[in-house]
């Protein structure tokens, strides 16, 4: 049977939520099997302590990292879709394949959140992985030379305006 949260408890699930990211751990919102998937987690994270592991590696990498809320959450049933916005300094390393770039960093992005009992089940994020590769100097920014240059290394030839 499906159960629609109250807003206050919709409130206080999305705000545990993004507290996750900054620290304060995911035991206080999610079941202790949780899945986690984003557009940076190569394999789809298993467990809390899997997800503390990701959040505390942005963490380190971006020590400053905020994650505000851009709008309320949503819900229909056991579903929530919690829209935020991540900003930060890329002052520390993230993994061995990116080395810190002192750039800041502004990405709006969603969680889409599965509930058992009105914990968090699983999870998918979904952000502007491109955004965030140019804003951090990875990629050519969009409609420009660098961008038109790679295009056609892959294949989808020549853009025009």
């Amino acid at each position: 049977m499906s159960v629609e949260l109250e807003r206050g408890a919709l409130d206080e699930l999305a705000a545990r939520w993004r507290a996750g990211w900054q620290g304060a751990g995911f035991e206080a919102c999610c079941t202790p099997d949780v899945s986690y998937e984003d557009p940076v987690v190569v394999h789809p994270l298993r467990r809390v302590d899997a997800l503390d592991g990701h959040a505390t590696a942005l963490r380190m990498a971006f020590p400053d990292l905020r994650v505000e809320a851009t709008a309320p959450p949503l819900s229909r049933g056991e579903h929530v879709c919690v829209p935020w916005r991540a900003t930060g300094t890329h002052r520390g390393d993230f993994g061995v394949i990116l080395p810190a770039s002192n750039r800041f960093v502004s990405l709006h992005g969603l969680h889409y959140l599965e509930l058992s009992d009105g914990q968090v089940r699983r999870a998918r994020g979904f952000f502007d992985l491109y955004d965030a590769a140019t804003q951090l100097g990875m990629l050519p920014a969009r409609g420009g030379m660098g961008e038109t240059v790679m295009l056609m290394l892959r294949g989808f030839g020549l853009r025009r305006g």
